[in-house]
C-alpha cells in the first residue's frame, strides 16, 4: 500500500485528534504496517478511502478500530521496578491508619500488567482491600483482555518475579496463566481518552501515568499533565516514565528523587 503526502498529513492530524498520538513526518511505514490488512479486511482500496469512511456520519465506529490499530501498548510487569518498590516502601506507609481509603488512578493502563501489579504491591502490605485501584485506556480492546486477567507464557517472561507468579496467579487454558480472582476484583478497569481534559474520576493520592505522553505533542503533553495534577489530593504522587517530565507550565508540583528515578509531589499549601 502506497500512501500520498496528502493523506498521510490527513491521517495524522486525525490520529492526533482522536488519541493524542502525534506520528513523526516519516512513519508512514508504521501506517503501512498497521493498517494494509485493516484496509483490506473492510474492502477498500486505500488510506484515502478509509479516511473519507471515518470521517463521514457513520465512521465512528471505524474510526475506534482505527485508533485501536495505531495505538502502541507496549507493556510489562513492574517496569523500571522503581516506581512500585518506592510506592511499597515509602508511599503506603505514609498513607496507614490515615482513616480513609487510598485511591491510586493508572492512567493508559494497557492490557493490565501496571495496575495489577500496583495491586500486588498494596495487597502485599495488606491495604488491597482499602485501596481504589482505577485502571484506564483509551482502547476498549486491551481493557478487555485485561479484565480476564489472562495473559501467556511470554507476556509473563516479561517482568513477572517467579515468586509473585506462583502466589497471584492460577494456571488458565492453553498453558496460560490468570491472575487470581483477589486482585481481579480490586481493580477497575474503565474506557478513557486523555485529551478528554477535564477528568471525571474523582480525587487520588497516587497516578501513574507512565510512557505514554512521549507520544504525544507539547501541547497534549502540557494539558494531559494538567489535567492529571487536577485529579491529585494536596500531597499526592504523579509517576511519569523514565524519559518524561512535568512541562515547564505546571505548578503545584515538586520532584522527588527515588534513587533510582524520581516521582512527582503535589504541594500540600
Amino acid at each position: 500500500m502506497e500512501i500520498s503526502s496528502t493523506d498521510y498529513e490527513r491521517f495524522k492530524t486525525v490520529l492526533e485528534q482522536q488519541s493524542g498520538i502525534l506520528l513523526g513526518d516519516n512513519k508512514q511505514y508504521l501506517v503501512v504496517s498497521r493498517l494494509s490488512n485493516f484496509i483490506q479486511e473492510n474492502k477498500m482500496k486505500s488510506l484515502a478511502q478509509l479516511l473519507d469512511e471515518i470521517s463521514g456520519p457513520t465512521g465512528k465506529p471505524l474510526l475506534r478500530q482505527v485508533v485501536d490499530r495505531m495505538t502502541t501498548n507496549e507493556t510489562l510487569w513492574f517496569r523500571d521496578k522503581y516506581p512500585f518498590e518506592y510506592l511499597k516502601s515509602t508511599i503506603i506507609p505514609k498513607y496507614r491508619g490515615r482513616g480513609s481509603n487510598m485511591r491510586i488512578w493508572c492512567a493508559a493502563c494497557s492490557t493490565g500488567q501496571e495496575p495489577y501489579s500496583i495491586a500486588m504491591q498494596l495487597d502485599e502490605v495488606s491495604i488491597l482491600t482499602s485501596t481504589d485501584v482505577v485502571a484506564t485506556d483509551l482502547s476498549e480492546r486491551v481493557l478487555n483482555k485485561a479484565k480476564t486477567g489472562i495473559y501467556q507464557k511470554i507476556e509473563l517472561n516479561r517482568g513477572m518475579p517467579p515468586e509473585k507468579l506462583k502466589r497471584y496467579f492460577k494456571p488458565s487454558d492453553n498453558e496460560d496463566w490468570q491472575v487470581n480472582e483477589l486482585l481481579r476484583n480490586r481493580v477497575r478497569f474503565m474506557p478513557l481518552n486523555l485529551l478528554n481534559v477535564p477528568y471525571s474520576v474523582g480525587k487520588f493520592d497516587v497516578i501513574f501515568c507512565r510512557n505514554v505522553l512521549i507520544y504525544f505533542s507539547s501541547d497534549n503533553k502540557s494539558k494531559v499533565i494538567n489535567g492529571l495534577v487536577n485529579c491529585l489530593n494536596p500531597g499526592g504522587y504523579l509517576f511519569l516514565g523514565a524519559s518524561e517530565a512535568l512541562t515547564r507550565d505546571v505548578t503545584q508540583m515538586s520532584m522527588v528523587r527515588c534513587n533510582p528515578g524520581l516521582v512527582y509531589q503535589k504541594d500540600t499549601v
